[in-house]
């Protein structure tokens, strides 16, 4: 529940401030806005508010309004609400082509409150307003997130012990403990980088120090799309447990990590580690006798023994011992282990609020690059499987309450969501923006028939990827 309040409060949030974007430059332009609606009010609204003769009118629970209702007496005033259908927002500008209008209503003669008769320029920044404000939101966040929490990483030349790699990379010649010196001949600072650079944009010569030799890696060229099949596999799995065992906490794919031992922290009570002895300090080295000399290992070794009894090699005082534990369904010991930041140095650097700007926006626009990178991994059968709609977007959100994480998320989808707005599909902002820009090439404005096809035609599209991504979301519940 926690997760779906914050999805539905952040692209509420989003999507009030889209609208508002183009809401203002159309007020700018002197051009009429008819209704600002957050959801969809077909036949029926929530909320309908108007300002009539200087005082603001309230309805609720309230239908389409007729043709003689006294509201529509006033035009110029802009119509508020919100609707029942909750998939997105509109705002309703007079003498513009949309979902709102079809060719026919805009009647023949034009007129001068009427986005129509504005110039292309100014059209081209009504369109744009919606981009515009959820881009800039997006920066701002990140640049306030910055401020107010300051900027915490650990550096891959912190991470002294090496890096684990999962088998996917054993294949591609990582050996356990390598060090990355450089990808395509340049270090990355962090692993989320290393990541980033080798399944998201491909690149492909990494240099690793592998104790006292520098080695050259070719990584291959399907590598991202092997790693989504191996993640799509391993969700597949992860889900049918869950559904099993509604208390099941789903797991997540390693594909790379820091490298450092597994050391207990706490014990809980009544536990597989509880009742196997295990202690805060005891050094966990294997599992059934294969060795397990870091944390990511160990947690692969316990995933492949479900509802099994297994033997524990760990070290206490300096002294190796054996324990015997039955990990249950989950494949878990019961235990917080001391995780990375008890072995590596973490960094933490503080911003003024003049520093926190420039910082977000170039930490907001080097994500934005990485996300279209990834595009070229939609166009392909791992990619396709791995698309996702409200249910997937829901999952990002954690499931308790966290200011920080909520409002990263936030601006994470304002980015998403000025990008897609800016695909040239008709319906969307691009759309609008590719045809104004043929205006401004040719000087030929498209007829307001052809806009009203076009946008039927996008709408399909839209139609057909929403069913698409969500149909996704509904078959790995059902079936996956």
């Amino acid at each position: 529940m926690i997760q779906v309040i914050q999805l539905i409060l952040a692209l509420s949030f989003l999507v009030v401030i889209h609208e508002f974007g183009h809401f203002a430059f159309a007020r700018l332009f002197h051009v009429r806005v008819e209704k600002f609606y957050l959801f969809f009010d077909y036949k029926f609204a929530l909320l309908r508010a108007k300002r009539i003769n200087g005082r603001w009118q309230f309805r609720f629970l309230s239908r389409k309004l007729e043709e003689n209702d006294e509201w529509l007496q006033h035009p110029d005033n802009t119509e508020w609400g919100i609707g029942w259908i909750p998939f997105g927002g509109y705002c309703a500008i007079a003498g513009m082509v949309d979902e709102t209008h079809d060719a026919k209503s805009l009647g023949q003669s034009a007129q001068p409150w009427e986005f129509r008769t504005k110039n292309v320029w100014q059209r081209l920044l009504i369109i744009s307003g919606g981009i515009l404000v959820n881009f800039v939101a997006a920066l701002l966040i990140f640049g306030m997130l910055l401020f107010h929490w300051g900027e915490d990483s650990l550096p891959l030349r912190n991470i002294d012990r090496g890096l684990y790699f999962s088998e996917l990379l054993e294949k591609e010649g990582f050996q356990q403990q390598d060090k990355i010196v450089s990808i395509n001949g340049t270090e990355p600072e962090t692993l989320g980088e290393v990541v980033q650079w080798i399944i998201i944009e491909g690149k492909r010569d990494v240099v690793v120090s592998r104790g006292n030799e520098t080695v050259t890696l070719q990584m291959s060229e399907d590598l991202g799309n092997r790693y989504l099949a191996l993640q799509n596999d391993f969700d597949r799995r992860e889900r049918d447990k869950a559904r099993q065992d509604p208390a099941y906490v789903k797991q997540r794919y390693i594909l790379i990590d820091e490298f450092y031992p597994f050391v207990i922290d706490s014990v809980f009570p009544n536990t597989a580690a509880d009742y196997a002895g295990l202690q805060k300090n005891d050094s966990i080295t294997a599992i059934n006798g294969v060795p397990t000399p870091c944390f990511a290992m160990l947690k692969e070794q316990l995933r492949q023994h479900p509802l099994d009894s297994v033997s524990i090699t760990y070290y206490r005082d300096g002294e190796e011992r054996t324990a015997y534990a039955f990990i249950g369904d989950q494949c878990r010991l019961g235990v917080y282990e001391k995780g990375p930041l008890n072995y590596f140095s973490l960094e933490h650097k503080d911003y003024t609020f003049f520093e926190a700007i420039p910082a977000g926006i170039v930490y907001g626009w080097n994500y934005l690059k990485m996300y279209i990178k990834q595009f070229r991994l939609v166009f392909s059968k791992e990619g396709a499987q791995s698309l996702g709609g409200f249910g997937a977007i829901g999952q990002m959100f954690p499931k308790f309450w966290d200011w920080a994480v909520f409002w990263n998320m936030t601006a994470v989808l304002s980015l998403i969501l000025a990008f897609m707005n800016f695909l040239p599909i008709p319906g969307l902002d691009g759309g609008y923006i590719l045809f104004l820009l043929f205006e401004i090439v040719t000087g030929r404005q498209p007829s307001d028939k052809f806009l009203e096809r076009a946008n039927m035609v996008g709408l399909i599209i839209l139609i057909a990827l929403l069913l698409f991504a969500n149909g996704n979301d509904l078959l790995k519940w059902l079936f996956f």
